[in-house]
């Protein structure tokens, strides 16, 4: 079966639509490492020790699960941290 198609019709095709969906406000990396560290240390890991672990192995198991810290972290790129932590280290240093 053809169908025939209106110009009308053939105009609509040729158009970009556009669909917006509300994102859900996202953590930057600093307030995720903040979050981690804060769970670290209530679970009485050392936070730097375990988040270099993590860093350089990618293994999320040196990061508790205890308020989410485990799955917080692994929504950040090991590249992006380590850009954040050598960020704010910079920044300290030039005061």
């Amino acid at each position: 079966m053809i169908f025939a198609v209106g110009a009308d019709e053939m105009s609509k095709l040729q158009n970009t639509q556009c669909f917006k969906v509300q994102a859900e406000q996202e953590l930057q990396v600093g307030e995720i490492l903040k979050t981690v560290y804060q769970a670290m240390t209530e679970k009485g890991y050392n936070p730097v020790n375990q988040i270099v672990g993590y860093i350089m192995s990618g293994d999320p198991t040196y990061i508790t699960s205890h308020k989410g810290a485990r799955s917080l972290i692994s929504k950040v790129e090991r590249d992006e941290l380590v850009e954040e932590l050598l960020k704010v280290y910079i920044e300290t240093v030039e005061k």
